[in-house]
């Protein structure tokens, strides 16, 4: 950001950080997904606070490397980004939106239940675990006995 520039809001950060697509879920923002906590200005430095999925996510070098380029494309040049463990990510944080596209994409939003509510490829309701592990950590391998397709499920954490 130049010294002519006008600092752009926090309300602007949260709209340009809504654009930056989680790595692993790529229809999903990093927004939607939860992970960014908070955004401030401390003086003339932004400072964005990220809470992974879990404390171990492969990933979260990725996001704040994919912050970082979205923010200084944006003009940034001062930025701190935190990574924020406590209190630790939870499927709560998940915003409607997410779930929603996460489902789109084939992948089971996380329930309440023990395990998925429903069949992210043709919405039936009989279904199997196959294994606790699915294609990252934080899902499960699922299969529906309706269509006989295997997807991920998103662990509740």
């Amino acid at each position: 950001m130049t010294d002519a520039m006008v600092k752009p809001t926090e309300a602007e950060i949260w709209q340009w950080l809504d654009a930056v697509p989680d790595p692993e879920i790529p229809v999903i923002s990093v927004v939607d997904l939860g992970i960014v906590r908070d955004v401030k200005w401390e003086g003339d430095t932004l400072v964005v606070f990220v809470t992974p999925t879990y404390s171990g996510c492969p990933a979260t070098g990725i996001i704040s490397m994919d912050i970082e380029t979205a923010l200084r494309d944006r003009g940034i040049k001062k930025l701190d980004i935190r990574v924020k463990i406590a209190p630790a990510w939870t499927t709560d944080w998940l915003s409607d939106k997410g779930r929603t596209e996460m489902e789109k994409f084939g992948i089971a939003p996380p329930s309440p239940a023990a395990g998925p509510e429903r069949c992210p490829h043709c919405g039936g309701a009989d279904l199997e675990k196959l294994s606790q592990f699915g294609s990252t950590p934080c899902k499960a391998q699922w299969r529906c006995k309706g269509c006989l397709e295997p997807f991920d499920y998103f662990k509740c954490i």
